[in-house]
C-alpha cells in the first residue's frame, strides 16, 4: 500500500482544509511525523485510519466523540479524502461523517447521514470512476486489498500511544491469531498437526505390534508348557519400552526347552519308528500265509464244482460233434435251394415273354425266333441309316445358307475395307498430330501439377488471411460499440444512483408513520419530511440501469475475448501464408 494524497476538512483540530502530499515526503524514501503535543500528529494517522475502515483508532471511536473540528465554519462539511496504490490499483476514498448542518427550510439544524466514495483511477481514459457509494462495499473492498481488518491495521500498523503495549500485553493465543492472519502461518499449524497425527499413529502400530508380539508369547507360552519361565508380561504393557526385549529373552529360554523336548521325543519317535517296521514285517508275512491258504482252498472248491458238472459237460460235447458234422453238408443244401429260386425266376421271365409274342409265334420254336430276330435287326438298321442321311442332308443345308451368308458379308467388309484404305494416308497424318500435341499436354500438365499445390495453399492461406482479417475489423467494431454501452449504462447506473441517494430522503419520507420514531434519526416528529421530486429515480429504476450494466459489461467481455481469439488466429494466418509466399 502506497499513499499519495491525504486532504483534510474540519477534521480533528484542522478547522480548514489541509492537504499532505505523501509522493513529495517519500521522495527522498523515508519521512518522520514530528511535532509538539496537540500539533495534529495523531488526528493525521487517524485521518488516514477513517478514510480507509470509516473508523478512527482506538476510544477515539466512542458514542459521544465527534470527528468534527470545534474550529470549523458552520458551512464547512468534515470531509477526508485519500489517494493511494493498492493491490496494483489507483483509488480515491472519500468519507464524511455524521455530522449537523443548517436545515434548508426553516431554522435550527440537522443532523446529516454519514456519506462515502470510492472512485478508480483509469490510465487508458485518463479520469476517474465512480465504483461505490456504499459503506459496506467499500470497506469489503478496502480490507480484501488492505488484507486486514480495521483492528488488525491500528495495532499492526499504526499502533497509536498506548495500543502498542496493549498489543505487547495481549495474552498468547491472541496475539499469535493475529500473528497468524497477519504472516500466513497456517501451513505452520497444518505441519503441527500433521507431525502430531504422525507421532499419534506411530504410537498405535508400537502398541499394536506389541499386543500382536503379545499374542504370540501367549501361544508360544501355551505350547511350551511350564518350561518356558516367568512371564513377561506383568512388568510392561503394550507401547512401554523393554517389552520386546524382555519378550526376546523369554522366548530364547523357551526356545532352548522346546529343543530339550524336541529331541527327546525324536529319540521315542526313533525307538517306535522300529518297532513299527518289525510289526510291519510280521504283519506282512501273516497276510501272505493267509492269502496262499485261501487261494488253496478256492482251488480245492473249484475241482469239486468241476467233477460235478461232469456229466454235463460230456453231453454238451457230444451235441458239439453232431453240429461240427452237419456243418459239412451246409453248402451243399444252400447251392441246391440257390438253384431252385433261379429256374423259378427263368420260368416267370419265360412266361412273361411268350404272352408278350404274336399268336403266330407264340408256338415257334428258339431258332424260328432267331432267325426272324435277325430280319428285324437289319431292317432297323436301314431305318436308322436312312433317319442319319437325313439328317446329314438338313445340316448340309443350313451350312451352305451360313456360307452364303458370311460370304456376302465377307464381300461388305471387303469395300469398306478398300474405301478406308483410300483415306489411311491422311488419317494416319491427323491422328500422329494428335498423338504429337497429347504428348506435349502431358508433358506441360506434368511441370503445372508440381507448382499448382504450392499456389492452392497460397491461395487458400491468403483467403484465410483476408477473411480472419475482416473478421477481426468487424469484431473490433463491435468491440468498441460495447464498450461505448457499457460506458453509457454505467454512467447512467451512476447518474441513476446519484439522483437516488440524493432523493433517498423522500424514500425514507414515504415509510414515516406519525407517532413512530425514525429509522435515521429516531425523532417520533416529523415536521417537515422530505418529497419525492420529479426527477425522483427508485430502487427499481436504480436495478434496471444495473442490469443494463452487467449485461452492456457482459457483452464487452465476450467481445473482447472473441477479438483476442481472432487475433491470434489472424496471426497464425497471416504466418501461414508468409511461409507458402517463401515457399
Amino acid at each position: 500500500m502506497r499513499l499519495h494524497r491525504l486532504d483534510i476538512t474540519a477534521f480533528g483540530p484542522f478547522g480548514a482544509r489541509q492537504q499532505v502530499d505523501f509522493d513529495a515526503l517519500s521522495a527522498a524514501g523515508l519521512f518522520l511525523l514530528h511535532g509538539p503535543t496537540g500539533a495534529g500528529k495523531t488526528s493525521v494517522l487517524d485521518a488516514v485510519c477513517y478514510a480507509l475502515y470509516g473508523a478512527v483508532p482506538g476510544a477515539r471511536q466512542s458514542p459521544g466523540t465527534s470527528l468534527r473540528s470545534d474550529h470549523a465554519p458552520a458551512g464547512t462539511s468534515t470531509e477526508v479524502c485519500l489517494d493511494l496504490t493498492v493491490g496494483g490499483r489507483r483509488l480515491e476514498i472519500t468519507r464524511r461523517p455524521a455530522q449537523p448542518r443548517p436545515k434548508k427550510k426553516g431554522t435550527g439544524v440537522t443532523t446529516e447521514k454519514a456519506q462515502s466514495l470510492l472512485r478508480e483511477y483509469d490510465p487508458a481514459r485518463g479520469a476517474w470512476k465512480a465504483l461505490s457509494r456504499s459503506h459496506q462495499e467499500i470497506g469489503e473492498e478496502i480490507t480484501q486489498l488492505v488484507g486486514m481488518s480495521r483492528e488488525q491495521f491500528c495495532q499492526v500498523v499504526l499502533l497509536p500511544q498506548g495500543d502498542f503495549a496493549r498489543f505487547l500485553r495481549a495474552d498468547a493465543e491472541a496475539r499469535g491469531k493475529l500473528l497468524g492472519r497477519l504472516f500466513d502461518t497456517r501451513r505452520f499449524a497444518l505441519v503441527e498437526e500433521r507431525l502430531a497425527e504422525l507421532r499419534r499413529a506411530a504410537e498405535q502400530q508400537v502398541r499394536d505390534g506389541d499386543e500382536r508380539l503379545l499374542a504370540l508369547a501367549h501361544r508360544m507360552g501355551q505350547a511350551a508348557g511350564n518350561t518356558a519361565g516367568d512371564w513377561p508380561a506383568p512388568a510392561h504393557r503394550p507401547g512401554e519400552p523393554g517389552l520386546a526385549d524382555a519378550v526376546l529373552q523369554w522366548a530364547a529360554v523357551a526356545r532352548a526347552g522346546a529343543r530339550e523336548r524336541l529331541a527327546v521325543a525324536d529319540a521315542a519317535r526313533s525307538a517306535a519308528e522300529n518297532r513299527q517296521s518289525g510289526a510291519r514285517r510280521a504283519l506282512d508275512a501273516e497276510r501272505e500265509l493267509a492269502a496262499l491258504q485261501q487261494r488253496h482252498a478256492d482251488a480245492v472248491r473249484r475241482a469239486a464244482e468241476l467233477e460235478d458238472r461232469r456229466p454235463a459237460r460230456e453231453r454238451v460235447r457230444a451235441r458239439l460233434e453232431k453240429a461240427r458234422k452237419a456243418e459239412l453238408v451246409g453248402p451243399a443244401l444252400r447251392l441246391r435251394q440257390d438253384a431252385e429260386r433261379e429256374h423259378r425266376t427263368a420260368d416267370t421271365a419265360w412266361q412273361r415273354a411268350r404272352a408278350a409274342l404274336p399268336e403266330a409265334l407264340a408256338d415257334a420254336g428258339a431258332e424260328q425266333l432267331s432267325g426272324l430276330e435277325r430280319e428285324l435287326r437289319q431292317e432297323l438298321g436301314g431305318l436308322d441309316a436312312a433317319r442319319r442321311a437325313e439328317r446329314r442332308s438338313a445340316e448340309i443345308a443350313r451350312e451352305r445358307e451360313e456360307l452364303e451368308r458370311q460370304a456376302r458379308h465377307d464381300e461388305g467388309l471387303l469395300q469398306d475395307a478398300e474405301g478406308w484404305l483410300a483415306d489411311w494416308d491422311g488419317v494416319r497424318r491427323a491422328l500422329q498430330d494428335r498423338i504429337e500435341a497429347a504428348q506435349e499436354a502431358a508433358t506441360r500438365a506434368e511441370h503445372l501439377a508440381g507448382r499448382l499445390e504450392p499456389a492452392r495453399r497460397r491461395v487458400t492461406a491468403a483467403r484465410e488471411r483476408d477473411r480472419l482479417a475482416a473478421r477481426t475489423e468487424a469484431v473490433e467494431d463491435d468491440l468498441r460499440t460495447a464498450r461505448e454501452r457499457a460506458g453509457t449504462a454505467h454512467e447512467s447506473w451512476l447518474d441513476l444512483k446519484e439522483r437516488r441517494l440524493r432523493g433517498i430522503a423522500a424514500e425514507l419520507a414515504a415509510g414515516l408513520v406519525p407517532g413512530e420514531p425514525c429509522a435515521v434519526c429516531g425523532s417520533a416528529e416529523h415536521p417537515d419530511p422530505a418529497e419525492a421530486g420529479e426527477a425522483h429515480v427508485d430502487r427499481a429504476g436504480e436495478d434496471a440501469a444495473y442490469g443494463a450494466y452487467a449485461e452492456a459489461d457482459q457483452e464487452r467481455t465476450e467481445a473482447e475475448r472473441q477479438l483476442a481469439v481472432l487475433r491470434a488466429a489472424f496471426t497464425a494466418a497471416r504466418d501461414a501464408a508468409r511461409e507458402a509466399e517463401r515457399q
